[in-house]
């Protein structure tokens, strides 16, 4: 191993403070493993084919997958031949919901927008608990102490998810467009919408953000992180449990601000129409100076064909500090982003355990090999790291304390209320009072 990557674990291993969670999410249900032979000893067929259930936003997950079944778990592949289907990250918890009420989730899933389904699909005995899996088949120690913290923080203790991805959550911007206008890397609110200002007034647009349907999450980040920085960082656990409400003044403040930046224009002129390839194509592509976005992209920052402006020409800032806010810039938002989940009956299957098996023991290499993508699954053997991939290391060895997105917390029906309104409260069409109004309603129901 060499001494970038024993620096990877010692980083990763250091971040076990992380209290945060996820990040953000047509297809079949066939062959998920329904007469599979059982772990504990039940006898019946194997699923023909190993199904995963994907979203068309992320590429790295299914194409490691692939990888992996050509390479190192070709032999399970050989025994149950890898089969992905997609969905829309917009309809995933939907169509899970549906699924599940057939007892037809696929063996292998992205797991569920909204952190709550995934956990209520753990309580009606269709989502395996993954550490369970994991302890099962003896290699717990396949997953980092980091992300585990992550997960259990999440879910009350209770390991529920397989961690393809362990993220933090920033603002990107383009080195070369902030140094050519004389802007200064902003620490606080107020020097951050002042550079807004300065850029739009010199026609550039400022930031780079998804608003259509549920890729609306991107402006609701934004929302999140205003909250934390102004209230503290258990302002939104503080509405979960009763104690505020999303319509109070305080935290209409937040939305307030941030549908001040979309009568500004600074998310572009139509944001509603801005799909996630496209928010992060024109980041990519030099037409915005800032994108609020999560480590994952990491692999898209990497990638020469899709970057224009170069890897080495994009920066990472925190959030920046509320003036007068009780939280604190250094509290980092912290994910194990997409997560993929395995179905309750779909494990029963032996030749799927060794699926399982065989991707916590390779996945993470393979996803940093190829993507510079940084997992929550151990690294084994030599593996060269990208700056932008060292970056994110070294942000994680330094987080503290992390801090979670905006919906959380929130219901299936919140989220998407949330998500889908994102848009509109972007493009100025929402005022704070009542993008927040309609959220708490939905939280109410």
């Amino acid at each position: 191993m060499n001494s970038m990557l024993k620096r990877r674990r010692t980083l990763l291993v250091g971040a076990l403070g992380l209290s945060a969670t996820l990040a953000l999410a047509a297809c079949s249900g066939s062959d998920s493993g329904s007469s599979g032979k059982s772990s504990d000893g039940g006898s019946g067929k194997s699923a023909s084919k190993l199904s995963f259930l994907a979203i068309n936003e992320n590429e790295t997950i299914p194409t490691t997958l692939t990888t992996l079944s050509k390479d190192e778990c070709k032999a399970q592949d050989a025994a149950q031949p890898l089969e992905i289907t997609k969905q829309a990250q917009s309809t995933l918890d939907q169509q899970l919901q549906l699924l599940a009420g057939q007892d037809a989730l696929p063996q292998l899933f992205i797991s569920a927008n909204a952190p709550s389904l995934n956990a209520q699909l753990a309580e009606q005995g269709t989502l395996q608990d993954a550490g369970e899996a994991l302890k099962t088949l003896g290699i717990s120690d396949s997953v980092l102490p980091a992300a585990t913290s992550v997960i259990e923080n999440l879910y009350d203790g209770k390991q529920l998810v397989l961690p393809t991805e362990l993220n933090i959550e920033g603002i990107w911007y383009n080195k070369k467009i902030l140094a050519d206008n004389g802007i200064e890397v902003p620490a606080t609110w107020t020097e951050l919408t002042d550079a807004f200002a300065k850029l739009k007034a010199a026609g550039i647009q400022p930031i780079s953000q998804a608003g259509k349907g549920g890729d609306g999450w991107g402006v609701t980040r934004w929302v999140g992180n205003y909250i934390a920085r102004d209230l503290g960082a258990t302002a939104l656990q503080d509405v979960r449990d009763g104690k505020a409400k999303l319509t109070d003044s305080e935290y209409v403040k937040a939305a307030d601000a941030i549908a001040d930046l979309g009568k500004q224009g600074y998310f572009g002129q139509s944001p509603t129409s801005i799909d996630y390839t496209t928010a992060l194509n024109t980041f990519l592509t030099g037409d915005a100076a800032f994108i609020y976005m999560g480590s994952w992209a990491v692999s898209n920052f990497s990638d020469e064909t899709q970057n224009k402006v170069g890897a080495d020409n994009i920066g990472f800032m925190h959030f920046p500090a509320v003036d007068g806010g009780k939280g604190s810039a250094d509290q980092m938002p912290a994910n194990v982003g997409t997560a993929v989940a395995i179905s309750a009956k779909g494990f029963k299957d032996t030749a799927t355990q060794d699926w399982v098996k065989c991707i916590a023991a390779n996945y993470g290499t393979v996803a940093l090999r190829d993507s510079g993508q940084v997992t929550g699954f151990e690294v084994s053997g030599d593996t060269n790291v990208a700056p932008l991939s060292q970056l994110v290391q070294d942000e994680i060895g330094k987080t503290k304390e992390s801090i979670l997105w905006f919906e959380a917390y929130f219901s299936p029906q919140a989220t998407t209320t949330s998500q889908n309104d994102g848009g509109l409260l972007g493009s100025g069409q929402l005022s704070g009072e009542e993008f927040m109004k309609q959220v708490q309603a939905s939280l109410g129901s």
